[in-house]
């Protein structure tokens, strides 16, 4: 299952998002994502997990917990084509 981790700090890595959902079950990829022009981090991530169970207890567990002061926003992520679409700038 591929989970969504919002309002994350701008200072996590993939590797400290990867360890807090490897308690809660086997995790095959965590990313946090980075804006392409600075490399900072745009307070957001992706973890895969492969077994559903281990997935949906670690949603239930990680949601609304604190991560260095933040607290997290977690669910299922969705396709990118279920989004609803941004109004365009001008």
């Amino acid at each position: 299952m591929n989970i969504y981790v919002g309002n994350l700090p701008h200072s996590v890595t993939d590797e400290e998002l990867k360890e807090l959902f490897t308690e809660h079950g086997e995790v095959s990829a965590a990313s946090v994502i980075t804006d392409k022009y600075s490399g900072q981090s745009r307070g957001f991530g992706f973890v895969e997990m492969p077994i559903q169970a281990e997935a949906e207890e670690a949603i239930k567990v990680t949601n609304e917990s604190s991560l260095k002061g933040r607290n997290l926003k977690v669910n299922q992520a969705r396709p990118r084509n279920e989004r609803p679409q941004r109004r365009p700038r001008y």
